[in-house]
């Protein structure tokens, strides 16, 4: 029989927990107990596989992109670039996110009436400054560190080790640098093993959503889901479109020959599920390992530009539920405190619905408002998840530019139908 290549199999997995979903939904007898014991762990189980071997990959990777190069200047001004780049692109799509709130006003008109003000309790931690910030980066104990899954704490500890490395004589170092090479083709292996697994985890997750939301409690909110997307499919195909541009590139060819790791995004919402095999293809794609490896990573801490449109519109749409005007002065600060507080954000389903919290209370919006968007945040995280993950595709390519590195695709790299054979035989 032909094989089934993954990217329909996750979408048979996506259709089929939608239509279990729905049945689970209309027929609440049964509901919770197929959510709670059936549906909802099955989506667990994969994300918890895809989490486990995140943190061990970037680890091995940053690594190797510092290390592995042996040439610390190198690695130094393409971190410069790419932290640059990455403050911008976000600050842009925050005020994207900010201009579409503004313009399309999701939050007029809402009835919030039945809305719990005991839903949003969210404890947070008083505002702080920026040494605090990077104290709390800096790890206690690496391994610690790597067992909460602290990306921002593994990335430092990594940095450090792989500048520490190139520092050494290459005797000493190359033993080390050659039993991280071989843990970390390791961890794509496993990639491999686990990716068998993504439909039915797709449909799992995607199931218990619809079985506990339904589709009826969705339609007061339907506005600013649409007005989120609309922002997201703007920002993707006009502002990284016009990157992908200046840079040769173009943004329909990029997004088809990711689409599967782009349509496991948006089916899982995880940017964590999508890491490992968005690496390989990136080097299929031609781009050197030694970009890969420190761009991808660092670009999952600081390059969020689903999230941040999501911040934007989040942020208006809950001023404008309880009537409140922001001034320009106002949403500038906004744009400022959204930049911080987004960055070193876990790339886990839900994220952003802390960080709002966080920004709704440093410019003295009620909190309540969070409670009324989390209800259909995982429609919304969808969508977020998938652009921060297009983002991240695109942001290896524009800093090969600024390098001046030649692409050069892979024959033997990890294609479509290579990575199906491997699934079907890990199967």
């Amino acid at each position: 029989m032909k094989r089934i290549p993954l990217v329909w199999q996750i979408v048979a997995g996506l259709l089929l927990g939608v239509l279990a979903g729905w049945y689970f939904n209309t027929h609440p007898h049964y509901q919770t107990w197929v959510s709670a014991e059936i549906l909802k762990p099955l989506g667990d189980i994969f994300i918890k596989m895809m989490k486990m071997v995140v943190v061990p990959i970037v680890f091995c990777c940053m690594i190797l992109g510092i290390a592995g190069g042996g040439d610390s200047k190198s690695f130094g001004r393409m971190g410069v670039k790419s932290l640059g780049y990455f403050f911008a692109i976000t600050a842009l799509a925050i005020v994207i996110g900010l201009c579409f709130a503004n313009l399309f006003e999701p939050g007029r008109g809402t009835d919030i009436s039945g809305l719990s003000h005991g839903a949003a309790s969210i404890t947070l931690e008083s505002s702080k400054g920026a040494l605090v910030i990077l104290q709390n980066i800096v790890p206690d104990n690496v391994i610690v560190a790597m067992s909460e899954a602290k990306l921002l704490s593994v990335l430092f500890f990594a940095v450090l080790l792989g500048l520490a490395l190139n520092a050494l004589p290459k005797d000493k170092s190359a033993p080390f640098i050659a039993v991280v090479q071989s843990l970390s083709d390791a961890m794509f292996k496993v990639v491999s093993i686990v990716m068998a697994y993504a439909p039915i985890g797709v449909f799992g997750m995607i199931g218990a959503t619809v079985a506990t939301f339904g589709f009826a409690s969705l339609l007061p909110l339907l506005k600013l889901i649409g007005v989120v997307y609309l922002a997201l499919i703007v920002f993707a195909l006009v502002i990284l479109g016009g990157i992908c541009y200046l840079i040769g590139e173009n943004i329909f060819k990029l997004i088809r020959y990711f689409r599967n790791e782009l349509i496991l995004a948006f089916s899982s919402a995880a940017s964590a599920a999508v890491m490992p095999q968005l690496m390989t293809r990136l080097e299929s794609y031609g781009v050197p390992r030694r970009i890969v490896s420190f761009v991808v990573p660092v670009g999952y801490a600081f390059n969020l530009d689903g999230a941040s449109i999501f911040l934007g519109v989040a942020t208006i749409f809950v001023a404008q539920l309880y009537g409140i005007d922001l001034s320009l002065s106002q949403q500038i600060l906004l744009v400022v405190t959204m930049v911080l507080t987004s960055k070193g954000a876990a790339g886990v389903p839900g994220f952003a619905i802390v960080i709002l919290s966080a920004t709704l209370a440093s410019a003295g919006l009620p909190l309540e408002g969070v409670a009324l968007i989390a209800g259909i945040f995982r429609i919304i995280d969808s969508g977020t998840t998938t652009l921060n993950v297009l983002g991240n595709a695109i942001a290896p390519l524009v800093i090969s530019k600024w390098e001046k590195v030649a692409l050069e695709p892979s024959r033997t790299g990890h294609t479509d139908d290579h990575l199906c054979d491997q699934v079907q035989r890990c199967r």
